[in-house]
């Protein structure tokens, strides 16, 4: 298995993992932000598999990922207020998450490290930066769900650290 093929099942595996979270979920405004970060995996797949296939890689567009999800939590706080989750269960599927998007933030940094091709490089270090993305989501989602009142949470939430994104 060469390098873009093992980037591409490893997206192909954490689209899966966000739908089957999706289908898991309690919670409309989750399930949400779970099919977005799917979506966002299948648009790695395609930007990989397109780069595995041409001599110039294209560039990854910019999503509004995150403004996405910070909505959708403010929305939650006035639409699902008793909202609650099993704080055990879906806390080790989310923490799993968070694991999967750690590891692939690593990968893509160490494949930057290791092209020589400046576009290439530059395709790897962004979606690294993606994953970053995602990785910053799962821990607020980890934190969020391990609250004993998730509204609070919902009240006091400050997003600032995700802006530098």
């Amino acid at each position: 298995m060469n390098i873009y093929e093992f980037a591409m099942q490893m997206e192909v595996d954490g689209e899966q993992y966000y739908r089957k979270l999706a289908g898991e979920s309690s919670s409309a405004g989750l399930k949400r932000i779970f099919q977005m970060l799917a979506d966002e995996e299948v648009k790695h797949y395609k930007m990989i598999e397109l780069m595995s296939r041409v001599t110039v890689p294209p560039e990854l567009a910019r999503t509004p990922l995150l403004d996405n999800v910070k909505n959708i939590f403010v929305e939650m706080k006035d639409t699902e207020p008793n909202l609650h989750i099993d704080a055990t269960m879906e806390t080790q599927s989310y923490r799993k998450a968070l694991k999967i998007e750690e590891e692939s933030r690593a990968f893509y940094l160490e494949q930057a490290a290791k092209e020589d091709n400046g576009a290439q490089r530059a395709i790897f270090s962004q979606l690294a930066r993606e994953e970053e993305k995602h990785q910053r989501i799962m821990e607020n989602i980890v934190e969020f769900v391990s609250r004993p009142e998730p509204g609070n949470w919902l009240e006091d939430a400050e997003w600032h650290h995700l802006d530098e994104y």
